[in-house]
């Protein structure tokens, strides 16, 4: 009967140990907040003040450092993770503004034309181009026109020529027909003086 009574004080102690550790180690595991508010209900009262043990104050007090310690740590991790971050974004943001103008450069290089080594918009090198296109064929239309005028004169005064040659031959026809009957005019008042000539004479 002792025995079974001292082995039941001995589980209980154990028991009592065990739940202790257990719970001291829920305890450590918890807030801040609810450590103090766990310690405050704990603690004893006496004369409207809390009577806290000092082997508790400085558990808390512990706790409360590596609390602090670990807050430290992800604060510090956290710093150097943000400052990395920061690295890389400004890494990017270069990246991107080297890109912005990359890309602008192959806009420019787009939207213009090179000409002799001077860069010209392609709005202005279109305008300039249909209008020497424009020119052009003002140039060309004056000249056909030219040609035509210069052509239509051309052969008017072939016609001319002709025409003119036309009546010369003409003239010349006339001209050598009054000839011909001044000639033969003359000659029968040769033929007809020297008839009345001879008419004149004495006969031998």
């Amino acid at each position: 009967m002792k025995k079974m009574t001292i082995a039941a004080i001995a589980l209980l102690l154990i028991t009592s140990n065990i739940f202790s550790q257990t719970t001291n180690k829920f305890i450590d595991s918890a807030t801040v907040k609810y450590q103090f508010e766990n310690l405050i209900d704990k603690s004893n009262n006496f004369q409207g003040y809390k009577v806290i043990k000092a082997t508790s104050l400085l558990k808390l007090q512990s706790n409360v450092l590596d609390s602090l310690l670990v807050s430290k740590k992800k604060i510090l991790a956290n710093a150097d993770f943000i400052s990395s971050q920061k690295r890389i974004i400004d890494s990017l943001q270069t990246k991107s503004t080297a890109s912005e103008t990359v890309v602008s450069n192959l806009v420019s290089e787009k939207e213009s034309i090179s000409l002799f080594g001077i860069q010209f918009e392609k709005t202005f090198f279109k305008t300039l181009f249909f209008l020497i296109v424009l020119g052009l064929i003002a140039a060309l239309v004056f000249f056909i026109f030219k040609f035509k005028q210069s052509n239509a004169i051309t052969v008017e005064s072939k016609l001319a020529l002709k025409q003119s040659e036309k009546e010369f031959e003409i003239y010349k026809e006339k001209a050598l027909e009054r000839e011909q009957k001044a000639m033969r005019r003359l000659q029968d008042e040769l033929n007809k003086r020297k008839k009345e000539f001879s008419a004149t004479l004495p006969r031998a």
